[in-house]
């Protein structure tokens, strides 16, 4: 991607985020873009920090937490109908989306990646609760909706998720979800699902489900009546970043996918536990299975629920009437939830790392030609003379001497696309007078002369090459973002 005016969101759980903040702007200022920085303080504040960003036109929005932070991204943007491109760099406890994509965990790796990403489109699944009844009213009623249209919604609060891009999990992981402590779940990471799941399988039981498919018109074509331990609804496959739900979903293929982990009994139930552990999916022979794009599932409104990894209670995604009935029941067992699911295709588009040729994707991407070399000739060779190290004291140049140099230990390289062929270089600089390590981003364009150990012109494409823990030498003038604009670089190593 080009030159972007950017936002980022970042989720301050803690102070690791806030420390690789800086760093990820100076790769991104490497890159050309201008980056503003927005900190979510509380729970909530990033679906109005989303919102705000879209309404304010950036051309990338950039979520730094995990899959929760993302979700709220992507509703913020679709509540304001926002157009630019939003994007995700992993800092949370679980980072499917990151990973499935191939995004690096490393942030400053991550913000190389970005650089080099394209816009994709993408579809999104959107929930909303229509409904609430008794079980006693339900038997004389047993569909969570009727043929034809449906009835005129009521307006959905925008401090709701109501959009996933991954998934909706109804039953077993809902409730590990919503049991599991915060503050734990910030201190040991994904071991806190564990801790979850090992106090909450004990009191799990099985639940009905009643699923209603029905075609663009609101016309019935399928319905099925069971008990589930647990019911997903996806739009991407992955669920805690191994398991793959369904693996013939892609992320752009215009469907809903519904998976019913179906209550067949103690030996089949361990059966599917033990291919899930092991298999990583389903069992596909005591595993029920619909695709399409609009379902309803009516669903004991006691029963835990969770959107794209975030617990969300069922009275927040009821109409106002509604939830205080919900509210101010004693058994909630005895009221039944009618969830409705629709696909929304190419609802919004999201940056995915130019590399990226995984499934997840039904169309491929347009791939240039341009190879590094091709994009950035070799500099107008002047005599070789190699940068010679110094230490500066300030950010500013002084007229009567040459640009400083700057020993940069290598993090990661990149050639991004664009109008003006570049190179960037991440990588440590350690300052000699007070230890400090900072990361600095080494722009190298047409006029930067590379130079390999022996002070001879290489070609630029061979940093390109350099692996992590290399030396370079950088000359050049280093900006207030810590961007140095390199006139010659030399392979130290």
């Amino acid at each position: 991607m080009g030159n972007k005016n950017a936002c980022i969101i970042v989720d301050l759980r803690s102070g690791e985020h806030l420390v690789h903040v800086p760093e990820i702007v100076t790769v991104l200022a490497a890159a050309g873009w201008k980056t503003e920085v927005a900190l979510k303080e509380y729970g909530g504040e990033t679906l109005q920090l989303a919102q705000k960003a879209a309404k304010e036109k950036y051309d990338l929005v950039i979520g730094y937490g995990g899959d929760g932070t993302l979700n709220a991204l992507l509703n913020g943007t679709m509540y304001a109908q926002g157009k630019g491109v939003i994007a995700d760099i992993p800092g949370g406890t679980f980072n499917v989306w990151a990973k499935a994509i191939e995004m690096p965990e490393d942030p400053v790796k991550a913000a190389l990646a970005l650089v080099d990403s394209e816009p994709r489109s993408l579809d999104l699944g959107h929930l909303e609760a229509t409904g609430l009844t008794s079980i006693n009213d339900a038997r004389n009623a047993r569909q969570p909706a009727s043929k034809g249209k449906k009835s005129k919604k009521s307006k959905e609060s925008t401090n709701t998720r109501h959009y996933f891009l991954l998934n909706v999990g109804i039953g077993l992981d809902a409730s590990m979800m919503a049991h599991m402590s915060k503050p734990l779940k910030y201190r040991v990471g994904p071991l806190a699902f564990d801790l979850a799941a090992a106090k909450e399988l004990p009191s799990q039981r099985p639940f009905p489900v009643e699923l209603q498919q029905t075609d663009d018109n609101g016309h019935v074509i399928d319905r099925w009546r069971g008990d589930v331990w647990e019911a997903y609804v996806s739009k991407v496959p992955l669920f805690a970043g191994a398991i793959n739900i369904e693996p013939g979903s892609r992320a752009d293929d215009g469907l809903l996918y519904v998976t019913l982990i179906t209550a067949n009994g103690p030996l089949k139930t361990i059966g599917q536990a033990v291919s899930l552990l092991t298999q990583h999916q389903p069992d596909r022979k005591i595993t029920t299975y619909f695709h399409g794009t609009h379902f309803s599932l009516r669903i004991p409104a006691s029963i835990d629920i969770q959107v794209d990894g975030s617990a969300v209670k069922p009275e927040d995604l009821l109409p106002k009437a509604e939830q205080s009935t919900l509210q101010q029941s004693n058994d909630p067992e005895q009221l039944l939830v009618d969830y409705h699911f629709d696909a929304r295709p190419k609802a919004l588009h999201v940056a995915v790392p130019r590399t990226y040729a995984g499934p997840l994707f039904e169309k491929t991407a347009q791939k240039e030609d341009t190879s590094p070399q091709e994009q950035l000739p070799l500099a107008k060779q002047q005599p070789a003379k190699a940068p010679q190290p110094t230490q500066p004291q300030s950010e500013e140049k002084n007229p009567a001497q040459q640009n400083p140099a700057y020993n940069i230990e290598v993090i990661g390289s990149i050639a991004p696309q664009g109008k003006q062929p570049t190179i960037i270089v991440a990588g440590k600089f350690k300052k000699q007078d007070t230890d400090e390590v900072q990361v600095l981003a080494v722009r190298v364009n047409k006029r930067t002369q590379v130079l390999n150990q022996a002070g001879e012109h290489v070609s630029p494409a061979t940093l390109l090459a350099l692996q992590e823990g290399q030396t370079i030498l950088a000359e050049g003038e280093k900006t207030k973002r810590g961007v140095i604009k390199a006139t010659c670089v030399k392979l130290a190593d």
